[in-house]
This record gives C-alpha cells, structure tokens and sequence, in this order.
C-alpha cells in the first residue's frame, strides 16, 4: 500500500496528461516524464533564447506531462496545424471546442509557458509534426514576469527563423498578444510594444499572415474589455468564439476549410461580376502619380503604383498574387507590408443606374473599400475599423451583405438592410473596384442589375 501512495502524484500527472489529449497514445512512464522534466537552472544557461524559464508548481509540473504525451502523438499529429503558446492557447482543449471541424489539429500550448519555453520545445513539439500551417500567440507571460519588450522580441524572431530553417513555406498565423491589464502586470503599453516588434519581424515575410487580435479584445482604454475574459487574462466562451472567427476566414484562404465551391446563383435581372472561379472581368488600372514624401514613415502605407493596365481574364490569381479567386471568393489577402493600398477594377464602366449586390467578410480590423464609379464606400471591419460602429446588424468576421443603389448620380448603400450612406456622389460613369489596405477582406456573390 505504501508503495502505490508513494507513486500517486505521479499517476495524478499521467491521468491529467492523458485526459488532456484525449488520445489512444502509448502510455506516459515515470522514465518519460522526467525526460521531459523542465531544465535546471544550471541547464538553462546553455539553452536558447533570454529569460529566466517559471517555476512555479503548476507549471514545473505540467511542462512534462503534456510534453511527454504528446511525444507519443508525433506520428498520429503528422501534417497538422498546429496551436503554439500558452494557457489561452491550451483552453482551446484537445478538440477545439469543435469550432474548425474537418480540420487536422494539435494543441501545444502549456499554462504558464513563455517565449523562450516555446524556444526551446519549439522542434520537439511543433517542428517534428511537419506542420501544414503554425498559429502562435505568445508573449503575455514574459511582460508578468517582467522580461523586457525588446528580449521578447528577440525570442520571437528566434522562433520565426527555426521555423524557417525547417520549412520556409509553411504558414505562420501570428495572433498578436491580447490586452489586458495592469492588475495582472501586463500594462497595455509593453503590450503594444511586443505587437510591434512582432510586427517589425513579419513585415514585409510573405510566410506569416498577422491577425490583429489585440484590437479584437481590447476596450477603450486599451485594457482587455471584460466581456470576452473571465479574468482579464483568459478568455470565456464568447472570447474563444470571437478567436475561432478570427480565425476561420484565414483558414478558409490557406484551403483548410470552406474547400466546396459557392453554388450562387444570382436573382432574376442579376449578372454576375465575378465568376468565382477566376479573375475574367477585372483588372489593374493605371494610377496618378504619387508625391514621394521627403522623410517616409517606417510605418507608411505601401501605395502600389499601375503605369499599364492589366487585364487578369482567366486567371486565378492577381500578377502580384494580393487579389485571388478561391472557391467563389474574391479574397483580398493580408499584405505582408502591413498596409499595401492598392485597386482591383472591373474591365467595363457602368453609366447606367444600377443596384449593385455583394457579400464581404473582413478578418479583425481589416481595411478596404468598393469603389462606385469612382469615390469609395468604406467596406471594412465596422465595429473595430469604422466608419459606421453602431451598426447592430453587422457580423463580425462573417458574412454581411452590402447593397448599393446607383440613381441620378447619387449612391445609396446600405449593410444587412441599414443605411450607411444615404445619397453619396458619384460620377456619370465608371468602374467598379475593390480596395485593399490592411487585414484580409473577401467577397462574394457580386452581382449588378441595371435600372430604367
């Protein structure tokens, strides 16, 4: 009897870890766990990345019983996407909460875990699954132990480049850390900071996709808004809905979900401008030339600039590759510059009244616009980018539906039935276009109908 005293801590650990997974793996020994046992401080040293590793109990102790289970799940989770980070990364629990169904995933977030944590586990947890994409939210547990910004940055881009050494292709989605507050010692501008050194290392890398999930959480006054966490730190229920439809429109674009084709057929008196299947009917046109500023900001926007128009019939995707056509969406893709401001035209003018149909979805804080002839409407993420904030209508990161009146040189546009303009004006005749700034914006269903 004493001897199986003695040895219950340890099968506490193994049934938590198991239970964790969920899984039919092979079963955890004493011999696998201290192989996965946290390093010493005397091992630390010689290790990766700056920072002292936690701990604390909870965290000494779950460092190897995940670790080790999942080490027995290398082969099943072959080919997934992978979950990197931390306690908020390991609430979604090993099913997701069934908000990516059809997807292959793995978790590998740890409660408590810090940059240099996911450093130094990187290839053993992540990398030896050959990962189809990776999303990564890190960082909020080094500002609580106080790790300075500019070290966390420092890890991160430690975290990017072994990535990279393995697989330059693979998918990187970057959550960037949410708010919260300065009661749990995660002040809102240290915070920021991080999001831009994440971002300062993701510019301009075609390979990581940004998703603006700070502005996603964040109240007024920068701190984590208390609707979506349960403490100001981790999120509730509603908050992991809003991460999953953050998150489904980037899967959807990297062919993770929404693989059917859209099967819309337009009303009757409707034509369709976009074809779903390719680019026919639109194009670049050329643009005015830009004053050059004297000083650029680090952070200006990229203005593309078209001397010849191009006409993208038959074609998938954009010569650039930013507009593509997936699946009966035109997807407007996240730039890797940040902000990347540029025009998709349609090859034909309109100079006849018409009622213009469309559906857009915008990742968080996306930015863009359709362009009526000539002015643009704002189409972006309303509640986070404006204009029109006090939309009740509005979907976020969903399907809305914009209709557009063209009448007598006026444009009146509405979103899911309320006004958001009521008489704008618009020239003679003209294109229709599709703005993109920053974030991903898709559309779909685009269809016109000319009036008497």
């Amino acid at each position: 009897m004493k001897n199986c005293l003695d040895h219950f801590p340890h099968l506490l650990l193994l049934c938590s870890a198991l239970l964790f997974q969920n899984s039919s793996a092979q079963e955890v020994t004493e011999t696998d766990l201290e192989k996965f046992a946290l390093p010493t401080p005397e091992a630390e040293a010689g290790l990766p990345g700056e920072g002292a590793l936690r701990r604390y109990d909870g965290y000494v102790k779950r460092w190897p019983e995940f670790r080790a289970t999942w080490s027995k799940r290398v082969e099943n989770d072959q080919g997934a996407v992978v979950f990197l980070g931390d306690s908020i990364t390991q609430g979604w629990g090993p099913d997701f909460k069934g908000y990516f169904e059809g997807m292959k995933l793995a978790n590998r977030g740890i409660g408590g875990d810090t940059t240099r944590g996911m450093l130094i586990r990187l290839k053993e947890d992540v990398l030896s699954l050959h990962p189809k994409a990776i999303v990564m939210l890190m960082g909020t547990n080094d500002l609580e132990v106080e790790i300075d910004p500019e070290a966390i940055g420092r890890n991160f881009e430690k975290i990017i480049a072994a990535i990279k050494a393995q697989d330059p292709e693979v998918p990187i989605v970057l959550c960037l850390v949410f708010p919260s507050s300065p009661e749990k010692n995660r002040p809102a501008d240290k915070i920021q900071r991080v999001n831009e050194l994440y971002a300062a290392t993701a510019k301009g890398d075609p390979q990581v996709t940004v998703v603006d999930t700070w502005t996603l959480y964040a109240g007024e006054d920068g701190n984590a808004d208390p609707k979506w966490f349960k403490d100001l730190l981790h999120l509730n229920p509603d908050g992991y809905a809003r991460w999953a439809a953050a998150l489904r429109p980037i899967f959807a674009t990297l062919g993770f979900l929404e693989t059917e084709p859209d099967d819309f057929t337009p009303e009757p008196g409707f034509e369709s401008l976009f074809n779903g299947k390719d680019l026919t009917g639109w194009g670049f046109r050329p643009t005015p030339p830009r004053k050059q500023a004297k000083k650029p900001r680090p952070d200006a926007p990229v203005f593309v600039e078209i001397k010849e128009p191009v006409s993208f019939d038959g074609e998938t995707r954009s010569n650039d590759g930013r507009y593509r056509a997936i699946n009966g969406r035109l997807v407007v893709t996240t730039p890797a510059e940040g902000r990347r401001i540029q025009q998709l035209w349609t090859t034909r003018e309109f100079p006849e009244d018409f009622v213009l149909r469309l559906e857009f979805r915008a990742t968080p804080n996306a930015d863009s616009g359709v362009f009526i002839r000539q002015p643009q409407l704002q189409c972006r993420d309303f509640p986070l980018a404006g204009p029109y904030k006090d939309l009740k209508n509005y979907r976020p990161q969903d399907w809305n539906e914009l209709e557009v009146t063209v009448k007598n040189g006026k444009a009146r546009a509405t979103c899911n039935g309320e006004v958001l303009e009521e008489a704008m004006e618009v020239p003679e005749t003209g294109p229709i276009g599709l703005e993109g700034d920053r974030g991903q914006m898709e559309y779909r269903r685009i269809r016109v109908k000319a009036l008497p």
